[in-house]
């Protein structure tokens, strides 16, 4: 068995936290085998719930890895929260700012240093309708494509059964089923290498997020719309339903 990462006081008290919040669900992991020992390494994921950072946090952790997770820099500012989340190695991501540069530098740190990162690359919770990912920031692909890690897609659902942030609904029994997926790292031999065009980071984001979109239609049993979730979408949907 691996060796845990080290960790340190901030990570055990996120672990006492997080821990308890995802019992609310029946956990289920697939495709463990798949998440690295060891050394630096990009964990792609959608969004589906305010559940999801808990859950998520606690399957890599029961991994023996602790995740430095690419969050929205408010969050640092939430009393206690965010003095524990940047314990944890977390990244506040800066967008629209001069500052929103900083939020890459410090993940390419992190992956130099061997360290997982988890990125929710949506940057928010899914506004689809039926929970599929929308249509994602390409800061992920920069990622990528700038460091020889692995990047690994994962897809979870249930945690949004139980928690629904944007209807307002918390339901705890009962208890849901809640899967992690894994898939195999992704293979961009074929993107490295070339010039970091808005093209080519918008061609691997949509490369990577399809991934997780499949292995969420397997763990859903369901088939996934070929097209990812964008606003003009759901005005196009709105106008159809009603009639104009």
């Amino acid at each position: 068995m691996a060796t845990r990462e080290r960790s340190g006081f901030w990570v055990n008290a996120a672990a006492a936290l997080f821990y308890p919040i995802s019992w609310l669900g029946k956990r289920e992991y697939r495709g463990v085998e798949h998440l690295p020992a060891t050394g630096g390494a990009v964990l792609v994921m959608n969004h589906v719930s305010h559940l999801d950072p808990p859950n998520d946090a606690v399957f890599v952790h029961r991994n023996r890895r602790v995740p430095r997770f690419m969050a929205k820099d408010k969050l640092f500012s939430v009393p206690l929260f965010g003095r524990m989340l940047a314990g944890c190695g977390g990244i506040p991501v800066y967008r629209g700012s001069a500052m929103a540069a900083d939020s890459l530098r410090a993940a390419h740190a992190a992956l130099r240093e061997g360290k997982l990162v988890l990125i929710y690359p949506e940057g928010t919770i899914t506004r689809d309708p039926a929970g599929w990912p929308m249509r994602a920031r390409t800061g992920v692909a920069r990622l990528a494509l700038e460091n020889d890690v692995p990047v690994i897609p994962a897809a979870r659902w249930g945690t949004n059964l139980i928690w629904d942030g944007y209807g307002k609904r918390f339901r705890p029994l009962p208890r849901r089923r809640v899967v992690t997926a894994l898939g195999a790292p992704i293979d961009l031999s074929g993107h490295r290498g070339r010039p970091l065009t808005a093209a080519l980071l918008r061609e691997v984001t949509d490369l990577m997020m399809g991934q997780v979109r499949d292995l969420l239609a397997e763990v859903r049993e369901e088939q996934a719309p070929q097209e990812f979730f964008t606003q003009a979408a759901r005005e196009r949907t709105d106008s159809a339903e009603s009639g104009s």
